[in-house]
């Protein structure tokens, strides 16, 4: 057992999107629950973007933001700045680490995470790590070589050592594992009268998919009720374009978001009877765990094309299906959607085998693995 009124101190680590943030409050959360004697203190050390304050704003977690570049795999002038940025950030951790010295150093990898495990990698701090997606990104190759452990989504993740791999799939924040559902009329303002999809274009929202709904979204609100996440910087430009094509009538079908918050996700999930979405493993594993019948639009230039694998790993459950950015065009998108809306035995088929997918649990075992060792420290 930990030692009585010793403190014991967790960096999370990762950085860049919701993919990355959602996974680490999921893990805290469980860590708090095997907490019985309160010792553990929580604290984020990563770059500044739009979502960690809210995500982490109210959770007991202290944040240290730091400077982080990012390499791009094409060319880009904002590679030569993030040059630079890169050994600023390692030194800013460096300084954070040497101050806190935690007993834990947990990454979620992506860049921002990079410079935070380097630096842990010096002080000789533990690191435990997890990898989303079925391939490995390049933060997490060169921190797996360090980590004690190493979580996966996907069974026999690509570019990591597999001796060190635990699957344990993709950890869910406990609000998408509770399905009570307070009600669209609460939470959005509106009542289903419809079918309903919902169009998940990623934290940072897709043009592309963005684009081809606008393409139909005339025929759309003929026949369903519509919840659309446009992404922050799209957002002005759909809700005008839809706003122009759209009838009096037709508009209290369309419900247009830049971004949803946990309780708006939880229940646009709940309440769908189909989810079109890009295929991160964040998502992926929250519309599993909600058994919802999806179309994955794989995100094409995602670093070596991850999202493709993640979903065609998934479709082999047969709880989705795949449309490649190439087949994206706006009729053949609205086709698949009526065929499976008209289809409810195989939108019943495909719910049971997206629960069959989801692994609930993963945050609880990290969490437990994580506890365990520091039984030991």
């Amino acid at each position: 057992m930990i030692r009585k009124n010793k403190k014991i101190k967790i960096v999370f680590t990762g950085g860049g999107t919701i993919g990355h943030l959602g996974p680490i409050l999921a893990i805290k959360e469980e860590l708090e629950a095997l907490d019985k004697n309160q010792q553990l203190l929580f604290y984020y050390i990563g770059p500044k973007d739009e979502y960690t304050r809210k995500l982490f704003g109210n959770q007991n977690i202290v944040i240290k933001e730091i400077i982080t570049g990012k390499i791009r795999r094409y060319f880009s002038f904002a590679n030569f700045l993030d040059l630079f940025k890169i050994p600023i950030g390692i030194l800013q951790s460096f300084w954070h680490l040497f101050i806190l010295f935690p007993d834990l150093v947990f990454s979620k990898g992506g860049y921002g995470s990079f410079p935070v495990t380097l630096a842990t990698r010096i002080l000789h701090i533990p690191i435990f790590l997890h990898e989303s997606d079925a391939i490995s990104g390049l933060a997490n190759r060169i921190e797996g070589k360090w980590a004690i452990e190493i979580f996966t989504s996907f069974e026999k993740t690509e570019k990591l050592p597999q001796e060190k791999i635990i699957c344990v799939g993709n950890p869910i924040r406990k609000e998408f594992l509770v399905k009570e559902e307070k009600g669209l009329e609460k939470v959005f303002g509106f009542s289903k009268t419809r079918p309903l999809i919902l169009i998940l274009g990623g934290s940072q929202g897709s043009e592309k998919i963005n684009n081809t709904i606008l393409d139909i979204i005339e025929d759309l609100t003929q026949e369903f009720e519509i919840v659309h996440q446009t992404g922050q910087n799209n957002y002005e430009k759909v809700r005008l374009e839809a706003e122009v094509v759209l009838s009096k009538e037709q508009k209290k079908y369309y419900h247009i978001y830049p971004f949803l918050d946990t309780e708006q996700l939880k229940e646009a999930l709940l309440a769908a009877d189909l989810v079109i979405s890009r295929a991160g493993a964040g998502a992926i594993f929250e519309i599993a765990a909600l058994g919802k019948p999806s179309i994955l639009i794989p995100l094409s230039s995602s670093a070596q094309n991850h999202q493709l694998k993640n979903a065609i790993l998934y479709e082999k459950y047969k709880g989705a299906e795949i449309v490649t950015e190439m087949n994206l065009k706006p009729h053949f998108l609205l086709e698949r959607i009526r065929h499976l809306i008209s289809s409810p035995r195989l939108l019943e088929s495909m719910a049971r085998n997206a629960l069959s997918f989801a692994k609930p649990e993963a945050a609880k075992i990290i969490a437990s693995y994580i506890y365990d060792y520091l039984n030991f420290l």
